[in-house]
């Protein structure tokens, strides 16, 4: 059953979970402590992905709420046990008064033993995740740029600002449009001369997906703008043919290319949950993302000078 402990310390909340353990061994088979720093809005969606993509990757889940920063400093927590909502723990952790600008000194005793630290910020994450007081305890920094009131504003600050082990959503969602060019190009089609992107305004997502285009078929690539959702179409010109995919509605892609029978292809939008997941398969640099987020502001750069 959920223990709430109002008024509490990291202490008490340790010798909990070591009742706990003694009792069913919770954290034994974690693979990774996941750290969301949230606040009240959102923390029902995220603590929902995270307990789906735990599912795949057993984890000790410790959500921090920021709440009044004016209050007198305490903590209150809320523990679920393994099997109430995942395979391990989730502690709901709410930062009161000056100990939410200290996150760092909560979360330390939580992190479950020997295990890997992941931090996620659902919403308007730190423009330098690496220096963040939770940053700087993560091998994985997990951002998500989509959730700023200007998204490739934000992407760009903090693609300045990268460090190994820095990601963002906006990445992990276009893996199945990469997938798909990809297979696409391993059909011979001769050397691609002409390349676009087409997506609604203000979309990174979108931006990254022509970055990699650019590094990968090494010619520029456009940049168009649609009336979405999300990405609407790329189109590929080779010295042989015409290939295009186009996905007005967010959910089906019909896959074109000259001479040969239209395809429908399920395409998908991608939430939070399944970019979670594929982001917690692997703890190492995502050379790929840094090398694309960097042409995005390479991009940006010379259409602002040009």
């Amino acid at each position: 059953m959920t223990l709430y402990l109002p008024y509490t310390t990291t202490a008490q909340i340790v010798e909990e979970l070591s009742k706990e353990q003694r009792t069913i061994g919770g954290a034994h088979n974690m693979v990774l402590t996941l750290v969301i720093a949230t606040g009240e809005a959102d923390h029902y969606d995220a603590v929902r992905a995270a307990t789906e993509a735990a599912r795949e990757h057993p984890s000790r889940i410790l959500v921090l709420i920021r709440r009044d920063p004016d209050e007198e400093s305490r903590l209150d927590a809320e523990i679920r046990p393994p099997g109430i909502a995942g395979p391990g723990e989730v502690l709901l952790l709410r930062l009161y008064g000056e100990l939410g600008d200290h996150p760092d000194s909560v979360v330390t005793p939580l992190l479950a033993p020997d295990a890997p630290i992941v931090v996620w910020w659902p919403g308007v994450g730190p423009s330098d995740p690496s220096t963040d007081p939770l940053g700087r305890l993560a091998q994985r920094r997990i951002t998500d740029a989509q959730r700023a009131d200007s998204s490739v504003r934000d992407l760009l600050d903090r693609v300045a600002h990268y460090h190994p082990g820095d990601t963002d959503l906006t990445w992990t969602r276009i893996t199945p449009w990469r997938s798909l060019l990809a297979s696409t190009m391993d059909r011979p089609c001769g050397w691609v001369t002409d390349a676009e992107v087409e997506a609604e305004e203000d979309f990174p997502s979108a931006d990254l997906l022509a970055a990699w285009l650019a590094d990968q078929l090494e010619i520029p690539v456009r940049r168009t703008i649609s009336s979405g959702p999300a990405i609407t179409g790329v189109r590929l010109i080779t010295e042989s043919e015409e290939i295009s995919v186009s996905r007005p509605d967010g959910r089906v892609a019909t896959l074109s290319r000259t001479g040969r029978p239209d395809q429908r292809v399920a395409l998908p939008r991608r939430g939070s949950t399944e970019a979670l997941a594929e982001e917690l398969r692997r703890l190492d640099a995502d050379e790929v993302y840094h090398d694309s987020a960097r042409s995005v502001g390479v991009m940006f750069a010379e259409g602002a000078t040009s």
